[in-house]
């Protein structure tokens, strides 16, 4: 049998695509896998901050468009770049183990090697690279002196720019530096205390059609089982508050001692308010974790902040 995945094209999506292909054959010796690149809106519009091209499914749609057509078996993403809502007759059948889900700070290099130590170094005015919302009204509401600018682009791309001087740090996942081989890149952990991650951050997750039961039976050993529960539980968080992955919304659940342990934010663009939360049940009642801690937030003021947020004040 053979298999063709739908990736993006950039380094980072390919290396998750042929580490799927990768993990299949070991599993499945006889399995032919075909990767075939995939350009997304979100690949084609580079010069436009992601929150203002609006829409969900930036980095997803067309990848689905071509599954849907029968081009492609399964789709390998981001799970931080996977919508709640899926089109019909396609669903997540499987969420790979957890890379660190944590941001990663990085700093300009000097001659004695790091600029800047952390991002608690940084002197007021320092510019800081990002393309997230979130990550930019959490670093705001730390350190309101700094300022956010927009880095779109590839981890290659984004480095190069630092490194030609535009930006005194930038922001980056953890997971895309460290599955590229470049962990000595990165200055400082951002401990989720001051920067809690993206839905689905670190995770990478398999789409594939509903109806095809051969293709479920063979990537399904790919699922981790504790990590699909998390990062459920965030997505049903997401969810309730209707939020894209562009929206500054955060996330992360943690099972410990079979029980599973979820913290969440809702935050206005310029860091000033952040509503938090944190809640915790049995690991079998993931979902309604998600869903009853989006409704705390939303009890306590998250409804006004988002409807600021999409406008609609």
């Amino acid at each position: 049998m053979k298999i063709v995945i739908g990736t993006r094209g950039s380094k980072l999506a390919l290396w998750q695509a042929e580490w799927i292909k990768s993990e299949l054959g070991r599993i499945h010796p006889d399995l032919k896998v075909e990767l075939r690149k995939i350009k997304t809106t979100g690949d084609r519009i580079l010069d436009v901050p992601l929150a203002k091209v609006g829409g969900k499914g930036l980095f997803v749609k067309e990848i689905e468009d071509a599954m849907l057509r029968r081009e492609i078996d399964i789709a390998v993403h981001s799970m931080k770049d996977v919508p709640t809502e899926f089109p019909d007759g396609l669903h997540l059948a499987v969420i790979c183990k957890r890379e660190d889900p944590r941001d990663a700070f990085i700093s300009q290099e000097s001659g004695e090697g790091f600029r800047f130590n952390g991002f608690r170094e940084l002197p007021e005015g320092a510019v800081v690279g990002t393309s997230s919302l979130r990550r930019a009204c959490q670093l705001l509401n730390v350190r309101p002196g700094l300022k956010i600018e927009q880095l779109r682009g590839n981890v290659d791309t984004r480095l190069r720019k630092l490194d030609e001087g535009r930006f005194d740090a930038i922001i980056l996942a953890a997971a895309g530096i460290k599955r590229l081989g470049m962990a000595e890149r990165i200055t400082e952990m951002i401990p989720p205390d001051v920067s809690l991650p993206a839905i689905g951050q670190g995770a990478v997750g398999i789409e594939c059609r509903i109806e095809d039961e051969e293709v479920h039976s063979i990537i399904s050993p790919l699922n981790h089982i504790e990590t699909s529960i998390c990062v459920r539980a965030e997505r049903a968080f997401l969810r309730r508050l209707e939020g894209g992955c562009q929206v500054p919304i955060a996330a992360y659940a943690e099972l410990s001692n079979g029980r599973i342990v979820m913290d969440g934010l809702v935050a206005n663009i310029n860091g000033e308010r952040i509503i938090k939360g944190h809640a915790e049940s049995a690991a079998a009642d993931f979902s309604k974790l998600g869903t009853g801690l989006a409704e705390d937030l939303l009890s306590r003021g998250a409804r006004e902040i988002l409807d600021e947020v999409y406008g609609n004040s």
